[in-house]
């Protein structure tokens, strides 16, 4: 044989060996876990579907969920506190909507079996009240439940009684009103057309209830829709007083006048 290669051979057979024992001579590495943070969690009553506004709360809609402790609010409901929530809050009627897995909490529900659906409703110390409404008094059917209204009053004043002299006033009474209910619907659903109803049911404080029994028997009422950006906006301290400038229309001219109140 070829002595450059036996050469070669004998090269490549130690080198072979040389890196076998440097592989098996080498300390092998230990790769060291970070130990897992434990997260303390806490069972939460949640909505196990969607609960649409009014309806009365069974116990197969509701359901425990684990939740995060450090992210469950105080005003949730935790079954360590109280373990028979499910059966507790059956039969009660839903003041506002739940989505499904959204947390059940007190402020959103009502416990009254013997209460109507309207009555849960009121917000404390408020008052449903009732208007009749039509197409030309209730801004064509475009106003729907949980929008906020305007009422206005048209009346005639007969002025200094001679004929002719019929003056027609239009006012303000109440602001910034909320609407409960179009005849017996108490919630708008997605996608809903536009419906003319008859009846209006308006969230008053009782003051604002007395106004609208006596500006029924003084003339016409109509309901002005409000635009949403305006829900929140401060309502007049006084409805009824909110200004002394009204708009009267004399022999079909409009005018303006300031009155004393």
């Amino acid at each position: 044989m070829n002595t450059a290669k036996i050469v070669v051979l004998a090269i490549s057979v130690a080198a072979g060996g040389l890196a076998i024992y440097l592989v098996s001579g080498s300390e092998t590495k230990q790769v060291v876990q970070a130990p897992t943070a434990q997260i303390e969690t806490v069972d939460v009553l949640v909505a196990k579907s969607d609960i649409p506004l009014g309806q009365t709360v069974t116990p197969a809609d509701l359901q425990w969920q684990t939740w995060p402790a450090a992210n469950s609010s105080d005003n949730f409901i935790r079954r360590n506190q109280r373990p028979d929530a499910i059966a507790q809050y059956g039969g009660s009627i839903a003041r506002s909507p739940f989505l499904a897995g959204e947390p059940i909490r007190d402020m959103k529900l009502v416990k009254g079996p013997t209460s109507g659906i309207m009555a849960a409703l009121l917000p404390t110390g408020m008052r449903a009240v009732s208007t009749e409404i039509s197409a030309e008094t209730g801004a064509g059917g475009f106003i729907l439940p949980n929008d906020h209204v305007d009422v206005i009053l048209s009346r005639r004043d007969a002025g200094n009684n001679r004929p002719g002299a019929d003056q027609v006033v239009s006012e303000i009474i109440l602001s910034n009103v909320r609407v409960m209910a179009i005849d017996q619907t108490i919630e708008e659903k997605n996608g809903q057309k536009v419906v003319v109803g008859k009846t209006a049911t308006l969230e008053l404080r009782p003051e604002q209830a007395e106004v609208l029994a006596k500006a029924r028997q003084t003339g016409t009422l109509m309901l002005a829709l409000r635009s949403i950006v305006d829900v929140n906006a401060p309502a007049a301290a006084d409805d009824r007083r909110a200004s002394n400038n009204i708009n009267v229309v004399r022999f079909g001219v409009p005018t303006s006048a300031t009155v004393q109140r």
